[in-house]
């Protein structure tokens, strides 16, 4: 039975958008503009801007001072879980790829409280074998040591393993670099490095978990 790998955020949830919808909401309920969600989403830098940091530059944007911006790391993590919404067709991939002898195993960077909490909140935590979250694991994507962290996790081995991302780097090179392939979503981006190229891209998680089944088959 071999590993399907899949990445979290902007892979089996929808992190862009549950983050778009929760700055427009945090910038309409203090007075601010589409500008400022605007704003808002460029600071967050897809999810990589460290919380603490965001929730400074936030705080002095909106004038939020020292009391204001305490609470604003708490409110930036728990308004994404909130805003997460649960994806029928990417559970039903889930499923599709479990009936055709598939394991498929969520790794992920972050904290372990946060990823749980968007796990869970989408329904998601039922439809894995299990994860494996670079804080717990002490090991971050793209280092290729996580993959085989989590391999050993799922008590299956890392042969015949694919891996599905939205990450050039954290995701498709770690997986190559783990002697892995790897289905790359591409969100409307263009491949950013220059060392290799995708051996697959997708749209969306269903037609990559397509991909890879037709791969297998």
């Amino acid at each position: 039975m071999p590993l399907l790998l899949v990445d979290l955020d902007d892979t089996l949830i929808d992190r862009a958008g549950a983050f778009g919808r929760w700055a427009r909401e945090f910038a309409s309920a203090r007075g601010g503009s589409a500008a400022d969600a605007r704003w808002l989403v460029a600071a967050d830098r897809d999810g990589l801007e460290p919380r603490e940091r965001l929730a400074a530059i936030i705080s002095e944007r909106f004038g939020l001072g020292e009391r204001g911006e305490a609470g604003l790391v708490a409110e930036l993590r728990g308004g994404l879980v909130r805003q997460v919404i649960p994806d029928g067709a990417v559970a039903r991939a889930l499923r599709d790829a479990r009936a055709a002898g598939w394991v498929p195993f969520v790794v992920t960077n972050g904290t372990v409280e946060q990823q749980e909490r968007k796990l869970r909140h989408a329904g998601l935590d039922r439809e894995v074998a299990g994860w494996v979250i670079s804080e717990g694991a002490g090991i971050r994507k793209p280092d290729p040591g996580i993959f085989q962290f989590a391999a050993a996790q799922a008590g299956q081995s890392l042969h015949g393993a694919w891996m599905i991302g939205d990450s050039a780097e954290a995701d498709i090179s770690g997986a190559r670099n783990a002697g892995l392939p790897g289905v790359w979503l591409h969100r409307g981006r263009p491949w950013p490095l220059t060392a290799f190229q995708p051996g697959h891209t997708a749209g969306s998680f269903p037609r990559a978990v397509r991909i890879v089944l037709a791969a297998d088959g």
